[in-house]
């Protein structure tokens, strides 16, 4: 799977490793470990479920101080719904982590995805950290991106170098996720590292803003996850003149890290549970942004649209009825509905038997989008949906056997 791995897929300061510590039946890799050599900045995204896995309110706790140097992953167990075993025993694995590393165990970030419910196989993992540790390297990214996955078909990762206040910086990044993805950060994981000096305020500020730019604009299933975590460290190593908000570097920052998280926000889309296409669902000229969101959003995770897209079937009365029960206050005889440049509805109804054919033939394309023009305002958003297939029922179906 080195081929969807970046090349020279590295940060100056960091090291990482991923490695099979029996969390899974299948003995693939499954336990990471991202490291900072100096201190570094920090900052995080969590799920807004309010069932929240152990390791998201350890780490959502930990990472306000602004700090962090390790974050440890496991796939494989969620460690949610555990009770205070699960809190106890993400301390205790902090410790341990910490204890070989030679830092603070608040220091350590965490996060876990797979089966809810289950307890942490704390023996075996325990027994794996002195490997984890051993095996950190520089060159470890791509074998940490391999032992965050659970459903998914191939690692995600993305890279971008760019100067900033006079100085190359580099951003790398790994996501896992493919099925219970609604994101409203919110099983998403991510994990960003940067060589850039930026200060703890100005990292929030800015993950804040490309998180609402990327995740945030993505559905496969309409779930949000227990486990969803996003984290970033930034350890100064590129010596660029010290990041902070409203200033030109800031701006700067801020746009290679939008450009990083939605390629990674994309991959995850596309690598969705038995997904064959990739559709963007576009709402333009909605009297506000949030009656853009709504109704994007309503047809972005309607099963009854999402079944269309896979069965390549242009019926746009499921696009337009999704449209109708948002809650947005739409005018139904205002709207024009697109696939691509296809017009399939001009004012509520539909523009003729005729378009059937190039619309159908847009939707044989593995990505496409559909274009709503409300007529009522100058507000406009995206999604990136996808269809639903048999598959997604089959993985969905068996997922804990």
């Amino acid at each position: 799977m080195t081929e969807h791995i970046p090349p020279d897929f590295r940060v100056p300061g960091f090291l990482a490793a991923g490695l099979a510590a029996g969390i899974k039946k299948t003995q693939v890799k499954d336990f990471a470990l991202l490291y900072s050599e100096v201190p570094a900045a920090a900052a995080g995204v969590f799920t807004t479920n309010r069932v929240k896995a152990a390791p998201v309110l350890l780490s959502r706790e930990r990472v306000k101080s602004g700090k962090g140097r390790a974050i440890l992953v496991n796939s494989g167990c969620a460690n949610a719904c555990t009770g205070q075993k699960g809190i106890r025993d993400g301390q205790r694995l902090s410790r341990r982590i910490a204890s070989s590393l030679k830092i603070d165990p608040q220091e350590v970030l965490l996060a876990s995805t797979g089966v809810i419910g289950k307890v942490l196989p704390l023996e075996a993992m325990e027994k794996s950290i002195p490997s984890l540790v051993a095996s950190l390297s520089s060159e470890g990214l791509a074998d940490a991106a391999l032992a965050i996955m659970t459903t998914d078909t191939k690692p995600k990762a993305a890279l971008v170098r760019d100067r900033v206040n006079g100085k190359e910086v580099t951003l790398a990044g790994i996501a896992k996720g493919a099925g219970m993805i609604s994101p409203k950060m919110a099983t998403l994981l991510v994990f960003v590292l940067t060589d850039a000096a930026i200060s703890a305020g100005a990292l929030r500020k800015a993950l804040k803003e490309g998180v609402q730019g990327s995740f945030n604009r993505i559905t496969v299933d309409g779930d949000t996850s227990t486990n969803d975590t996003l984290l970033i460290l930034a350890n100064g190593r590129a010596g660029n003149g010290r990041i902070q908000p409203a200033t030109p570097g800031f701006r700067k920052f801020s746009a290679l890290l939008h450009d990083l998280l939605l390629a990674l926000a994309k991959k995850t889309v596309a690598d969705g549970e038995g997904v064959t296409k990739v559709v963007r669902i576009l709402v333009e000229r909605a009297r506000t942004a949030s009656e853009a969101e709504k109704v994007a959003r309503a047809v972005a995770n309607s099963p009854l649209v999402k079944t269309a897209f896979f069965g390549e079937d242009a019926n746009w009365g499921r696009i337009l009825c999704a449209a109708g029960y948002s809650g947005a206050p739409i005018d139904a005889e205002k709207v024009d509905i697109f696939f691509d440049h296809v017009q399939v509805v001009r004012k509520g109804q539909g523009a003729g038997p005729e378009k059937e054919e190039p619309a159908t033939a847009v939707m044989k394309k593995g990505e496409y989008t559909v274009r709503l023009d409300l007529h009522r305002g100058a507000s406009r958003t995206f999604l990136f949906t996808t269809d639903f297939s048999f598959d997604y029922v089959k993985i969905n179906a068996s997922y804990r056997s």
